[in-house]
């Protein structure tokens, strides 16, 4: 008797999230200013309005700019929640994901402390960490799978380039993921490699683990929710005028 295809091994896969920050700068002070999350069909892209100055390269690099306690893109007024709201989202947007794999590019050295940081700061870190997996960092992921191959940069754009053959529109989170999402369904990383560059917000400073032999277990697929529907309030909040 045939299996139906929810059983077949090929299709029980992991639930994945990929996820990916823009921030008012790259040093450790800097704040969020966008989070973006992509799961398939799925998607979520907040706003947050930070409570520093956007520094100069970062505005140019992102067309994020503060004026009169307003957000704008390339000039485009943007609609904010607070940053309790956006983490709050985002933890909603994990859990009906049912424990996802979060995924993204350079994220154990950048995007991993501050989002670390802003989740103790609110005090949301326990309830982040009960609704993922662990996280992936493609970067190191990426040089390992491809270091045959002698690329000149393992930037995500470039990657994109090389594997897939487009470009498309960097620094913008929402972009960058769904760009990313793509690109790691070239590069098919197989669950042992998967195993060894896991990490949590708690494990993130220390090394990855070292090539292992020994078989790795990743957790079978959880059903996707078929709507997902944003319950905080947008606002516009207040701050003071002000990543890659």
């Amino acid at each position: 008797m045939q299996k139906p295809e929810s059983d077949r091994p090929e299709i029980s896969q992991q639930s994945l999230v990929f996820f990916d920050l823009e921030t008012t700068g790259l040093g450790q002070g800097c704040e969020i200013v966008q989070l973006a999350a992509v799961s398939g069909g799925h998607s979520l892209n907040l706003f947050v309005i930070p409570r520093c100055r956007m520094q100069r390269g970062a505005a140019r690099v992102t067309g994020f700019r503060v004026r009169r306690h307003r957000l704008y893109l390339h000039r485009q007024l943007v609609l904010t929640n607070s940053l309790r709201e956006v983490l709050v989202s985002f933890i909603a947007f994990l859990r009906m994901l049912g424990r996802p794999l979060v995924i993204g590019h350079n994220i154990r050295r950048f995007d991993c402390p501050l989002l670390a940081r802003a989740l103790d700061e609110l005090d949301l870190r326990a309830d982040f960490d009960s609704s993922v997996s662990g996280c992936v960092d493609t970067l190191p992921l990426a040089r390992e799978m491809l270091k045959g191959r002698c690329l000149q940069s393992f930037r995500q754009e470039n990657l994109v380039r090389e594997l897939l053959g487009v470009n498309y529109k960097a620094h913008d989170a929402l972009e960058d993921v769904r760009a990313l999402q793509a690109l790691y369904g070239v590069l098919q990383p197989t669950a042992e490699l998967i195993c060894r560059h896991r990490f949590t917000l708690d494990t993130m400073a220390d090394k990855p683990a070292p090539q292992s032999k020994m078989p790795c277990k990743v957790p079978g697929q959880r059903p996707l929710w078929e709507h997902f529907r944003q319950t905080v309030k947008v606002t516009e909040s207040e701050a003071e005028e002000l990543h890659e």
